[in-house]
């Protein structure tokens, strides 16, 4: 039998270092931290397997805390387990301390950083189903919620995903506490709606009061007894529990308690409660076997679409490692990661039309080691941009691809067409962003995306391209190709994808006209070979960028980032998709864009008569 005297010890604890933590950072969210103690004391006391001491053990149990307002609560529970101090639970959102206001992994055993609501239970979903398809361990993955997150669409791509893949392996404990920042949330304490849904999602939902131990102990255990369904436990709970001054009080939500000596004393006064959290039977992770193989190949002058090279490389890719994954929005057939699913389909994850999901899960399987390439339209990656920004947050290592660049993707349209991925991507944290021209390029870009830190980005085209890049060439992350230059060049032509065989046509053009053109490919945006074109900037006369792309943030931006400190950089002309495309052939879209071969020459020709 629980020994619930215990518990409620250790609860109160929770409540009373989660109002110290506030009241020693001067800010934080105690109330809503106090709302689900009870819930996360029995939690620990019975039902989470994980070694505090050895975070890095495959066969942990994974907490996520996707309410990560609820930080306090959090840190109050790392102390009560011995993970840290009093002291430094002390510290709490100050400068240098690994208690951050929401939590991140620079505090083991934190998988992810928080704090963006909505993303913690996506993020379980690519635990889970790590450890269901890839490690084939038996531990669990338990995500906290909050009720005010409810209401984000990502929850229940989640909710879906989950009840689709039978993620028995997966627990939600939402705090249903009822009062979100500003006001009551949409639903209030109403969990028979909230069980309705996620039960049509295909989820067990188990209703239970917050605050009874002995229902909660109930309630886990029916959790892990369920076999054939992801579990969801919908506690019923006040806001501020335990202190008459804020519990189920409007109007306290982020603010230390007023009066922390009073609600202290209020809950039962500062306690030393310790506990050793059980240890999980110990497991080693799955690993797929390798069948050898090499990287594709291309002869200079076949012409081929850089997403076909993304999926053959990739599948290659795939028998020479055995820890790559690969997911895909249901466009599996057109970014060509389908090659892969063929090649390795127990590797493969479709994740349907649900880019939040589908980045968040491939969170999930990087904490375990594995090393997920996803891929979609890039017009749809912005739609889990938040995702993204977190992920380096996490200090994640995805590689992302986008394909269907630009305007010259042809009769689909704007809606399709990705011309803000450069400068999205250009702007997430330690990110690398790659636009490969040809097949071999990207071949060469995708081996290296796969021991790369951080988030990186490979930009693909619809259409074929000439190969002019030999596959003995050295293609690295930092790197350019100078296609055409001499001691005498007039102007530098700076192109990227699509735009690099515009550019070249254009430098033949100019030659007829006595112009003489450098043309830098410049395969690698993020970081830019600086060094090449701050030699092209001191050896000729103007820079004209050409890009498949809006002029916002994209390539002329970066090359005008690398020549800032030039100090005599020449003049340096932007071309650029300025006005709304619309459907078109890919021909008569560069041209209306002005980023065609014509558009160059005529910018060039200005460039240098100036």
């Amino acid at each position: 039998m629980p020994d619930n005297d215990f518990r409620h010890e250790l609860a109160q604890q929770l409540r009373v270092d989660s109002v110290r933590a506030s009241d020693a950072g001067g800010s934080g969210h105690p109330t809503s931290s106090m709302s689900a103690a009870d819930l996360m004391a029995v939690l620990l006391d019975g039902y989470l397997k994980l070694d505090y001491a050895n975070p890095d053990n495959p066969a942990n149990d994974h907490l996520v805390f996707s309410k990560g307002h609820a930080s306090p609560l959090y840190y109050a529970m790392l102390k009560a387990v011995g993970a840290v101090s009093d002291e430094e639970l002390l510290s709490f959102r100050t400068f240098g301390s690994r208690l951050e206001g929401h939590p991140t992994p620079r505090i083991p055993p934190t998988d992810v950083a928080t704090g963006s609501l909505g993303q913690g239970l996506p993020v379980g979903v690519g635990l889970a189903l790590a450890g269901k398809q890839l490690d084939r361990l038996p531990y669990r993955v338990w995500v906290l919620c909050g009720d005010s997150e409810m209401a984000e669409g990502s929850i229940w791509e989640a909710f879906q995903h989950a009840g689709w893949a039978g993620l028995d392996n997966l627990t939600a404990i939402v705090d249903v506490n009822r009062l979100g920042q500003t006001r009551e949330t949409m639903l209030g304490w109403d969990l028979d709606t909230y069980a309705a849904r996620a039960e049509s999602f295909g989820w067990k939902a188990i209703p239970v009061d917050g605050h009874d131990l002995d229902a909660l102990d109930a309630a886990f255990a029916q959790a892990v007894s369920v076999t054939d369904r992801p579990t969801v436990i919908f506690a019923r709970t006040h806001k501020g529990r335990g202190v008459q001054a804020v519990e189920d009080q409007p109007g306290k939500h982020g603010k230390p308690l007023e009066e922390p000596s009073e609600a202290i004393a209020e809950l039962g006064g500062e306690r030393s409660v310790s506990l050793t959290v059980r240890t999980p039977t110990p497991g080693t992770a799955h690993r797929f076997a390798t069948v050898g193989g090499a990287l594709p190949r291309w002869e200079i002058g076949d012409e081929v679409a850089t997403r076909q090279a993304y999926g053959q490389s990739l599948a290659e890719l795939g028998g020479l490692r055995g820890d790559i994954v690969v997911l895909d929005g249901e466009v599996s057939n057109s970014t060509m990661s389908s090659l892969f699913a063929e090649a390795h389909p127990e590797r493969y994850f479709e994740m349907f039309i649900a880019e939040q999901q589908m980045i968040a899960a491939a969170v999930g399987m990087q904490v375990r080691g594995w090393v997920p390439f996803a891929s979609t339209f890039g017009a749809f990656m912005t739609r889990a941009h938040d995702f993204i920004r977190m992920a380096a947050v996490s200090r994640a290592d995805l590689r992302l691809c986008g394909s269907h660049a630009g305007v010259s993707i042809g009769e689909d349209g704007p809606s399709q067409m990705a011309l803000e991925d450069i400068s999205m991507f250009r702007s997430i944290h330690g990110s690398t962003v790659l636009h490969p021209s040809d097949a071999n390029q990207t071949a060469a870009l995708v081996a290296e995306m796969a021991t790369l830190p951080g988030i990186s980005y490979l930009r693909t085209l619809r259409g074929k391209t000439l190969v002019r890049t030999s596959p003995d060439e050295n293609i690295r992350v930092g790197g350019s190709r100078v296609l055409r230059n001499s001691d005498d060049d007039d102007l530098t032509i700076v192109a990227c994808g699509i735009t690099v065989g515009e550019a070249v046509k254009a430098a033949e053009v100019l030659d007829a006209d006595g112009i003489r053109a450098r043309v830098i490919d410049c395969y690698s945006l993020k970081p830019i070979d600086g060094d090449t074109l701050a030699l092209a900037a001191a050896q000729t006369r103007a820079v004209l960028t050409v890009e498949d792309h809006w002029p916002e943030g994209g390539l002329g931006d970066a090359v005008l980032d690398a020549l800032a400190a030039c100090p005599d950089r020449p003049v340096v002309r932007k071309l650029a998709v300025s006005g709304m495309p619309v459907s078109g052939k890919p021909g008569e879209l560069l041209h209306a864009a002005h980023i065609d071969a014509e558009a160059v020459v005529e910018a060039a020709r200005q460039l240098v008569k100036a």
